[in-house]
């Protein structure tokens, strides 16, 4: 078994916009005249090219999610990207992290797009549902106050339209329908994989334990989320009686690799600060719109993370952002022991939005991040061979390969005229070049 499964989450953003200190947030008010629909032509092209090439690297799954009216995120129907992403690949799993069962009028449309996309992509679908951002609330005309409420009673049909014969009358506090029925039904049985982010509030975490399902963390320092796994742990045992499996535990942390320490911040910091400062750059009354949560979550959050003496996302320098655990970057060796160190002290079981993109990376780079840590990183946490979970006959994955074969046994180099030996694969960077 993997002791690590690696998933690449895409959010599609939209990066050409002001800078973050000159709007009020990249959410809800930030004006459409900013959208070029010819230049989104050419992100959207890059960034599905990107998810489809993850099949091809070796990855275990690629992700997509539910965004509405801002810059951070373009996905705003992800069961459309998650039909591309199945007619273009073959093997790989695809999640949609998820659809926002609140924003929907009937839950049954969701349970049947994903059994849809379930059959036609040979059941390779893994369902998220969220509740979504307090945002999306200002966004979509819905009242944040019921929103718990219209969650978990649109999450509880549609686990029964999938799992109990039909059809069936369905009389709820929310949603009222006569014949619930839905053609088709998934081909994963019982029903697709589970996923439901949160940022550690103790309510989610116990419904996902009570539910069995794969918790995943959101982004969050180390300390919050080692708090959240313990907790996740903790309930899982004592108040339901299992251990909870490896790949009940997800963490979002942005990660990138490159050929140094040093490279890998070059080429990373200024697109995890279009992410943090801009793309994130939301006023608290549009993330938390009065009623999205109850009073007293209000209250712990609030007191929490004055204890913990945390910063709103757009305030959060580069090494702060390092040091505290929200991205990661590194030469493939520090990658890799910051991966060992959360499975050994949180339990990590699957990391998301591990390699690939965020905020406003170009697609090269994109790709390059998704190929030296397939080559260079997932091979350390897999069994020999490489295979990812999806599993091929024959290692054609870059992963695969170099967990199988190793790297090369001779590294290219040039002779150069001063007599020194200069590594090609390093050659462009500028301390190994010009020492």
């Amino acid at each position: 078994m993997n002791r690590l499964e690696f998933h690449v989450f895409h959010l599609m953003p939209y990066p050409f916009i002001p800078p973050g200190e000159e709007i009020e947030s990249s959410w809800i008010t930030l004006p459409n005249t900013y959208f070029e629909p010819e230049v989104a032509h050419r992100l959207y092209t890059d960034n599905l090219e990107q998810l489809v090439a993850c099949e091809r690297f070796g990855f275990d799954g690629i992700l997509v999610n539910e965004h509405h009216q801002n810059a951070f995120g373009t996905i705003n129907a992800p069961n459309i990207w998650a039909a591309y992403l199945a007619a273009r690949t073959q093997r790989i799993r695809i999640g949609v992290i998820g659809n926002a069962l609140p924003l929907h009028q009937n839950p049954l449309r969701v349970a049947e797009e994903i059994a849809m996309l379930d059959i036609v992509s040979g059941g390779r679908i893994i369902s998220g549902h969220v509740r979504g951002m307090g945002a999306e609330y200002h966004s979509s005309g819905m009242n944040p106050v019921t929103s718990k409420a219209r969650f978990w009673e649109a999450h509880d049909l549609i686990m029964k339209a999938w799992t109990e014969p039909g059809p069936f009358v369905w009389q709820g506090e929310h949603y009222d329908i006569e014949h619930v029925n839905p053609w088709p039904k998934p081909l994963q049985r019982p029903h697709p994989p589970i996923w439901m982010p949160g940022t550690g509030s103790t309510d989610t975490i116990d419904e996902v334990a009570k539910r069995r399902f794969s918790y995943m963390q959101t982004t969050t320092s180390n300390w919050v989320t080692k708090k959240s796994f313990a907790l996740f742990r903790q309930i899982c045992e004592e108040k339901y009686g299992y251990t909870p499996a490896p790949n009940q535990l997800g963490r979002v942390v942005p990660t990138y690799v490159a050929e140094t320490d040093e490279q890998a911040r070059r080429e990373f910091m200024p697109h995890v600060m279009w992410f943090f400062r801009t793309g994130l750059k939301i006023p608290m009354h549009h993330l938390m719109p009065p009623g999205y949560n109850g009073a007293e979550s209000m209250l712990r959050t609030i007191r929490g993370r004055q204890a913990a003496g945390v910063k709103n996302f757009w305030e959060l320098s580069f090494d702060e952002l390092i040091d505290q655990g929200y991205i990661i970057c590194g030469s493939p060796q520090t990658v890799i022991e910051k991966y060992e160190r959360m499975i050994e002290e949180y339990g990590l079981g699957m990391a998301i939005s591990a390699g690939g993109p965020l905020g406003s990376m170009p697609h090269w780079m994109v790709m390059k991040n998704l190929q030296i840590m397939a080559e260079e990183v997932i091979p350390h946490f897999r069994e020999p061979g490489g295979a990812p979970v999806w599993e091929r006959a024959v290692p054609y994955t870059h992963a695969e390969i170099a967990s199988t074969y190793g790297k090369p046994k001779l590294t290219p180099v040039v002779r150069l005229d001063d007599g020194r030996d200069l590594p090609t694969p390093l050659g462009h960077i500028p301390e190994v070049a010009g020492g």
